[in-house]
């Protein structure tokens, strides 16, 4: 039997622009409600929730919340539930990254490094630790989808760290699908560059040196 999006209560964290916005319309087109993770971009996150609920007669909220910190993993699972009543759908799209020449391993501070990590990697585990309990009391349990990067199978990408713990995260969606089913499917997308948010910070950075993403030169 297919499984319907009308009426379901989805998260997606980092929601409120680029890949992460364009998530949010594609399930509110198919009836789904959505909270609407953000961390700095609170205007950009009102307008989409409020287009979201205009266009497609869904129930949109949002929450700021920084997903490399656990604590506010807990508390964004917690709001949807609080607001939404209840959760089906959790997408994990928000992810770290700072520009840095590939093969220069002291290009990153150790804190980046860090913050790539608890960002890409650790919000993993955080918010499937804190949703589980919930999917599996659900009928029809829940779905866990992150978003990972073409970057995570391949030594390349916009720093080592990126490449890094997006292949960390990729072996954790493995991990997780085959440990806690069979009422939460867990599943990972891993896109190259989009043309999104992405599009203009790649032209301004190509204007003066070529830069390469996810295995793929521009210039």
């Amino acid at each position: 039997m297919p499984y319907s999006l009308k009426g379901r209560n989805v998260l997606v964290t980092g929601g409120s622009r680029g890949l992460g916005a364009v998530i949010c319309e594609k399930f509110a087109a198919e009836g789904a409600n959505l909270m609407i993770n953000y961390a700095s971009a609170k205007n950009k996150a009102e307008e989409l929730a409020g287009k979201c609920t205009k266009d497609f007669g869904v129930k949109a909220a949002i929450v700021q919340g920084d997903v490399g910190v656990a604590a506010d993993c807990a508390r964004l699972v917690q709001e949807t539930v609080k607001q939404l009543g209840g959760i089906d759908v959790l997408v994990n799209n928000a992810g770290w990254t700072r520009f840095a020449k590939f093969g220069d391993i002291n290009d990153l501070s150790h804190d980046e490094w860090d913050k790539c990590w608890h960002v890409n990697v650790m919000s993993q585990l955080c918010l499937m630790q804190e949703v589980a309990p919930l999917f599996n009391a659900n009928p029809d349990g829940g779905v866990f989808l992150i978003s990972s990067s073409i970057a995570g199978i391949s030594c390349a990408g916009s720093s080592m760290g990126y490449s890094v713990t997006k292949a960390a995260g990729v072996h954790m969606m493995k991990c997780l699908a085959s440990t806690q089913g069979p009422k939460i499917r867990v599943n990972a997308i891993l896109p190259g560059l989009l043309l999104t948010d992405w599009e203009s910070i790649v032209q301004t950075r190509t204007k003066s040196r070529p830069l390469t993403i996810a295995g793929y030169e521009v210039h």
